[in-house]
C-alpha cells in the first residue's frame, strides 16, 4: 500500500527519492477511491515495481491538496524527475495509466 504524505516537505522528499512516482489523492469517504487504490497499488507493484507510490488524504491535508491543485478525488498525479507529467481525476482506467507509464519507466529504469 502507498505511503501517506501530509505536508509539502514530505511530498518534496518523496519526489526527490523517486525519479518516477505517483501521488494518489483521496478522502476517507470516497467509495471510488477505496475500490481503486488496491487495484492501482497492485498494478504498479506488478508492472512498474520501481515507481514510488504515495497517497494524500485531502480531508487531513486540505492545504496540501489545494496547493497541488487537487479539488476532486480520486486524483492521481504522476511525476517524472520531480515534474508533473500526468494527471488523472475522477474516472480513469488502469490500462490507460499503464500505457502512459510504459515509456518513462522504460527510459528511467530499463535502458
Amino acid at each position: 500500500m502507498p505511503s501517506d504524505l501530509a505536508d509539502p516537505a514530505a511530498v518534496a522528499g518523496f519526489l526527490s527519492e523517486h525519479p518516477l512516482c505517483a501521488l494518489y489523492f483521496t478522502t476517507p469517504d470516497c467509495g471510488v477511491c477505496k475500490v481503486l487504490k488496491p487495484k492501482l497499488a497492485e498494478m504498479l507493484a506488478e508492472r512498474f515495481p520501481r515507481v514510488g507510490f504515495a497517497q494524500v488524504d485531502c480531508a487531513a491535508a486540505p492545504a496540501l491538496a489545494a496547493e497541488m491543485g487537487v479539488f476532486s478525488v480520486p486524483t492521481l498525479i504522476v511525476f517524472t524527475r520531480g515534474r508533473e507529467s500526468l494527471r488523472k481525476s475522477r474516472s480513469f482506467g488502469l490500462e490507460e495509466l499503464a500505457g502512459a507509464l510504459e515509456r518513462p519507466y522504460r527510459l528511467l529504469y530499463e535502458e
